[in-house]
């Protein structure tokens, strides 16, 4: 019994110290993607990028499956947001997956508490 206590014991001690580590490479490819894409020809974060697309207060709005929402299907959530900004955001339903999700991870860091 104190052997699978102490088995367990290490697995979580070795997931809290990988998650922080996974967690920071999503986060500097999140903001890699978004460089990529040129996110920042039509928002701005933090007041860097086109002032008139702000996501900074959009963002702490928003789940991160609406943020996904937003990245995939953004002609879907514009009706259903009833937002009225032109041109209408392209979709990146293409990105890898992996992009997608780094996207989606530094865009959700950077909510509102």
């Amino acid at each position: 019994m104190r052997g699978r206590l102490i088995i367990a014991a290490f697995i979580v001690t070795a997931v809290s110290a990988v998650t922080p580590a996974f967690a920071q490479a999503s986060h500097e490819k999140g903001m890699k993607v978004y460089a990529a894409q040129k996110c920042a020809m039509c928002h701005s974060l933090a007041g860097k990028g086109n002032v008139k697309g702000p996501l900074d207060e959009a963002l702490s709005k928003l789940s991160n499956d609406e943020i996904r929402q937003w990245l995939v299907n953004p002609v879907e959530m514009r009706e259903k947001a009833h937002a009225e900004r032109k041109p209408v955001m392209k979709s990146f339903s293409t990105l890898p997956k992996d992009d997608l999700d780094a996207l989606v991870a530094y865009l959700s860091s950077l909510k509102k508490k």
